[in-house]
């Protein structure tokens, strides 16, 4: 299966080029332009609903497909939802987590979210050529009324969006890069790229963003999962 014939195999794609050819590392990243204008910090009793990561892990074939593995997926998604819930003590506010049921029916509202950070990863941390006039440099974005089903099943103030995708070379892969690398020639094995959003399910603005873009780092292991996480949430809004 081609990857253009997959939407989920486009995100990693779309998030690898922005990665090589434009996006800021998160350390350089100022503080000011992750956050929507007029917003400093969560209100202290606030509440935050932490909404189910969005994250497929993918193999890389030696002819650079991206193939899907289920596997890595689930041990992934375990890792970095025991990460999360021990990172929830250290936000300062309420949080709350979703069912099973709930979060089948907002599944629909987290792929909107991926879309709704590409977006910003291009036209607010791209290069200059890529932002938009009518955003007049600031983070203004938004994901609507779409947010409202989360409201209204929670309660919440806000919800944390996280969106990860990872990949890794195959040993075919690994044996095609030191083949050429021997012939003078360079390609590339996995890379990491996820978001973080904090959207007021009030209004549907995205009021905080990180982003990562990174050619290390293993979702498979407990430990790597939990420092990637870390490294989306750098500098939080936390509650003063």
């Amino acid at each position: 299966m081609s990857i253009a014939m997959n939407p989920r195999h486009l995100a990693v794609v779309v998030c690898i080029g922005l990665a090589l050819l434009f996006a800021l590392p998160v350390q350089a990243q100022q503080a000011d332009r992750n956050k929507a204008p007029g917003f400093t910090t969560l209100p202290r009793e606030t509440r935050v609903v932490l909404m189910p990561t969005d994250i497929e892990l993918f193999s890389i074939s030696a002819g650079g497909v991206l193939e899907p593995r289920a596997d890595w997926t689930d041990a992934a998604t375990k890792h970095f939802k025991t990460a999360l819930i021990e990172r929830k003590r250290r936000l300062g506010v309420p949080t709350l987590e979703l069912s099973e049921k709930d979060a089948d029916e907002l599944d629909e509202v987290n792929a909107l979210h991926g879309a709704v950070a590409r977006m910003i990863a291009m036209h607010h941390f791209g290069p200059g050529f890529f932002n938009l006039p009518t955003k007049d440099g600031k983070m203004d974005w938004s994901m609507g009324a779409a947010v409202a089903p989360i409201k209204k099943i929670t309660g919440a103030d806000y919800a944390l969006f996280t969106w990860v995708r990872d990949s890794y070379a195959s040993a075919e892969r690994v044996a095609t890069m030191v083949v050429l690398a021997i012939l003078g020639v360079g390609i590339g094995g996995g890379f990491q790229a996820g978001y973080a959003s904090l959207v007021d399910l009030n209004t549907g603005r995205v009021v905080w963003f990180n982003q990562l873009f990174r050619a290390s780092g293993d979702l498979r292991e407990a430990g790597p999962a939990g420092e990637t996480l870390e490294m989306l949430l750098k500098n939080f809004p936390l509650t003063q």
